[in-house]
């Protein structure tokens, strides 16, 4: 799948969405559940998901490849976990401000 900026795409084994932040030129094979997500206007029927991408996908959380080449924000919450091909995403931490006093 072809990703830009911007887009929006959801996932066709559970109720999770995302946008994505920073997406590479080439094809990707982004997964929810270890099913490739969709559009978020497309509609699909319900799959399963694979029994070992089971956990959940907190709502504005960032997540990650190792190589940092793909960047996707959680919009909904989903119930299984976000990986490209088979390689799990990696939530990425917040920063910590300064403190202002």
């Amino acid at each position: 799948m072809q990703l830009t900026p911007g887009a929006r795409l959801r996932s066709a084994v559970c109720d999770g969405q995302l946008v994505v932040v920073r997406a590479p030129a080439d094809d990707v094979d982004l997964r929810f559940g270890g099913v490739p997500v969709t559009d978020l206007g497309e509609r699909v029927a319900p799959l399963s998901p694979r029994p070992d991408r089971m956990g959940e996908t907190p709502m504005g959380k960032r997540y990650t490849d190792v190589d940092r080449v793909v960047e996707v924000l959680v919009t909904h919450t989903g119930q299984t976990l976000l990986s490209l091909g088979d390689d799990l995403l990696i939530r990425k931490d917040t920063k910590k401000l300064p403190a202002s006093d």
